[in-house]
């Protein structure tokens, strides 16, 4: 099934009484420093951190009884994992994550504490793909993928959604891009809304499969990305390609150094955390400026999931 616009809509009367309305912030230094009118949608205040708590969400208020008694489980090392725990708990669903051991500690500490059980394996797909069908096995769980999945996707739309209700007159809107659930949902709710709108993804040019993908037209997996922006690693999955190529207007990529620039601009400006993940959208405005002078930009802060410890700057 395709995702479309009325099942964002529903998606959002579904779940809009347990999922925060993040606010949207704006910075004057920013602006003059880039030359440039930028609103930011703040997910990184969204339950658990992260955007990824809508489609989680989504997903298992979608569940049957049956589905719901047995539990939901996925592999994933960060966001999504700790926003499929807390959405099942808050139904007292059982959660089953599968994580690689060299994920975050910070990331472990959340599903931990959100109350689901976590198996470790080795840091390959294989590895957790082979550990999840296990998993699954042995306790009949439901699997809800990360972005590849029709109900997650219509949770993620509901930023943009959110968004351009509020802000309607944005020239463009930017969304940083990794397996393409969140670019899949705004691009769809943006189009809806407003067609005269420009939808961008953003994405580091060292994982950039996505910029590749949409360029050749064809769907590119990912080589082995070497990228500080560790929530964009994953590769775009079919459904998510094609949602993309449909709704969305251009992909731009940035270097490592800007995205680390722009995720120090917005703590040091907006005295906000964000996620280096969610830097590299500034970072594309950073390195294209002539592309954006004089427009109106909503840029969707994906997550300020941050390992305190591990700051790039």
């Amino acid at each position: 099934m395709i995702p479309k616009y009325q099942d964002i809509q529903k998606a959002h009367e579904r779940i809009k009484t347990f999922i925060h309305q993040t606010p949207v912030l704006s910075s004057k230094s920013i602006n003059k420093i880039l030359n440039v009118d930028i609103v930011f949608k703040c997910e990184n205040f969204q339950k658990v951190g992260a955007f990824k708590f809508r489609g989680a969400t989504n997903a298992v208020r979608l569940l049957t009884k049956e589905e719901s008694e047995k539990g939901v489980t996925t592999h994933s090392s960060g966001n999504h994992a700790a926003a499929l725990s807390l959405a099942a708990k808050q139904l007292n669903i059982p959660a089953y994550i599968v994580m690689p051991r060299n994920a975050p500690e910070i990331k472990k500490k959340a599903v931990e504490g959100y109350g689901a059980k976590i198996t470790f394996c080795e840091p390959t797909l294989q590895a957790r793909e082979e550990t999840l069908y296990a998993v699954q096995k042995e306790t009949g769980a439901t699997f809800i993928h990360p972005y590849d999945n029709f109900n997650v996707i219509c949770g993620q739309g509901t930023a943009a959604k959110e968004f351009l209700e509020e802000i309607p007159d944005l020239d463009i809107i930017i969304a940083p891009i990794g397996g393409g659930g969140l670019m899949s949902g705004t691009a769809i709710s943006a189009k809806a809304i407003n067609s005269e709108i420009k939808v961008y993804g953003a994405e580091p040019l060292n994982a950039n499969d996505a910029f590749l993908s949409f360029t050749k037209g064809v769907l590119i997996p990912a080589g082995p990305p070497k990228t500080i922006a560790d929530g964009l690693l994953t590769s775009l999955s079919p459904l998510t390609f094609q949602l993309i190529r449909e709704n969305a207007d251009r992909i731009l990529t940035a270097k490592e150094e800007t995205i680390v620039s722009a995720m120090r601009m917005i703590w040091e400006r907006m005295k906000i955390i964000v996620e280096p993940s969610s830097a590299v959208p500034l970072a594309v405005i950073m390195e294209n400026r002539n592309l954006f002078e004089g427009k109106k930009i909503g840029i969707l802060i994906s997550g300020g999931n941050v390992d305190l410890n591990h700051l790039p700057f």
